[in-house]
């Protein structure tokens, strides 16, 4: 097995997933081989899985529905003939930057909906890869680009396992829910932090 495959989810993502309720719409974003879906999929979850690797997504596929896109190059994939957007109650990203894609992204998300993203930050280029700046976030980027969210948890520095410097943040899209009060399975579930 490729060492790639046998990594669980991040810590990060495990750590704020208590917020998502079984049933929830799920996408990953740069989903690579799937280990988010994986772990999604196993508590209840739908999920969806972008990412432009059709290698990658052949293992992806056993998590959930995958799309074969490129998103730097081609139109977002998940607006259809109408231009509807489809949205989803939780928004993952981990060890990917595109800048020009965060206005799809937030507008993924559906009212209520939580976004958990995880990424390298400028910094990194002294300990390893990613080490070009396009792929760094600036200190206190993702915050910045995640204004317009209501922020549950945000980190920006230094991980020494493996040693990277990263941002993090888990943030909830402001708006009602669309499914009514209370909130139920298909939407963000907020226990107590």
């Amino acid at each position: 097995m490729e060492p790639h495959l046998s990594v669980g989810p991040s810590d990060w993502i495990q750590r704020w997933s208590h917020l998502v309720a079984s049933g929830a719409r799920v996408l990953d974003v740069a989903c690579g081989h799937g280990r988010h879906m994986a772990w999604f999929a196993a508590h209840g979850c739908h999920v969806t899985g972008i990412d432009r690797s059709e290698q990658s997504l052949d293992t992806a596929r056993a998590y959930g529905r995958v799309l074969q896109a490129d998103v730097e190059v081609g139109a977002w994939p998940l607006i259809d003939a109408n231009l509807r957007l489809e949205t989803f109650d939780v928004v993952v990203v981990t060890n990917y930057l595109w800048r020009p894609l965060f206005a799809n992204l937030l507008d993924s998300i559906t009212p209520g909906g939580l976004l958990l993203y995880e990424t390298f930050a400028q910094g990194n280029e002294t300990v390893g890869k990613p080490s070009r700046a396009d792929f760094l976030l600036l200190p206190g980027e993702l915050l910045q680009r995640c204004q317009t969210l209501r922020v549950v948890a945000f980190e920006d520095g230094f991980l020494s396992q493996p040693a990277r410097f990263v941002q993090r943040i888990a943030a909830i899209k402001p708006g009602a829910c669309p499914h009514g009060e209370p909130m139920p399975s298909q939407c963000i579930k907020l226990n107590s932090i």
